[in-house]
């Protein structure tokens, strides 16, 4: 018998990550920045919907039991977004006159494929 074997959790979300990208960009959002660090918080995806500037929260789960990605994101998750994307604001004068929005790709696999479900304006920066 062939033991399965487990992929390692980083390129699963490298690829979830890729999986949220390239769907956002058939919808019109352009890529600016991806996987940006700021004091232990972290943006999946920084895309751009017209003037708008969206910080994307990226969430795989494979097991719908333990709750869908969106479910997922805490409150204290939604502060250190909010932190971490001020901070990309602060440092990048072309993008901090411009509005902002949180979304949400949220992955999921169900039996042989994945469900993609993008929620724009997920949670807000209050």
């Amino acid at each position: 018998m062939k033991a399965e074997t487990k992929e390692n959790p980083r390129s699963r979300g490298r690829w979830a990550e890729n999986v949220a990208r390239d769907f956002l960009r058939a919808r019109g959002l352009e890529p600016v920045c991806e996987n940006y660090y700021f004091r232990g918080g972290e943006i999946d995806l920084i895309m751009r919907d017209g003037d708008t500037i969206v910080f994307v929260e990226v969430r795989y789960r494979s097991n719908p039991s333990f709750g869908g990605g969106a479910e997922s994101i805490t409150a204290p998750k939604q502060k250190r977004v909010v932190a971490t994307a001020m901070h990309y604001l602060q440092r990048t004068a072309n993008h901090a006159h411009l509005p902002c929005r949180f979304d949400v790709v949220a992955i999921g696999k169900d039996k042989h494929r994945h469900d993609v479900e993008w929620i724009p304006d997920a949670f807000d920066a209050g």
